[in-house]
């Protein structure tokens, strides 16, 4: 007897499940106060504003170099107000979501070589993306907590 080895995720279950990553880094952005956001850090950490910046210019050439092949860096201004960071974060989920179903199946188990120095599959790109959002997100609950702020639900991805 064969048994057909079948994706855990599907490309769809991938997009919500980075899609609400998202949505909880974009709560954990809002939840800091101006000033907090672009300026405080803990143990010589960058600010939550620079770490969510990393997660711009990693999100869009993700999803157009696993879609393409060609692997472009993000070029845009970085934000310098929260309600601008804010608003370029939207502009770019909307971005995903239009662009994501629009990757050919079969460039999610290609590999490739990202940028001139990561090579992986491209859901291990997306994986990659979605582990670094998780990670530095967990360094602004820190410095939300250090600033006597609760920060939002981990499972509240909604």
């Amino acid at each position: 007897m064969t048994t057909e080895l079948k994706p855990v995720m599907n490309a769809d279950e991938l997009l919500k499940h980075w899609q609400g990553h998202r949505r909880l880094t974009r709560r954990t952005i809002d939840a800091f106060p101006e000033d907090k956001l672009f300026q405080f850090s803990v143990g010589g950490m960058r600010p939550f504003a620079d770490m969510a910046f990393e997660f711009i210019n990693m999100a869009m050439p993700i999803v157009n170099g696993v879609s393409s092949g060609k692997w472009e860096k993000y070029v845009g201004e970085k934000p310098t107000t929260k309600a601008d960071l804010l608003r370029l974060w939207d502009e770019q989920t909307a971005a995903i979501d239009e662009a994501f179903p629009k990757i050919p199946a079969h460039r999610f188990a290609e590999t490739d070589t990202a940028f001139g120095f990561y090579t992986n599959t491209g859901t291990g790109m997306f994986e990659y993306a979605i582990d670094n959002e998780i990670h530095h997100r967990g360094q602004g609950y820190v410095y939300l907590r250090a600033l006597a702020i609760e920060p939002p639900h981990f499972w509240e991805r909604e």
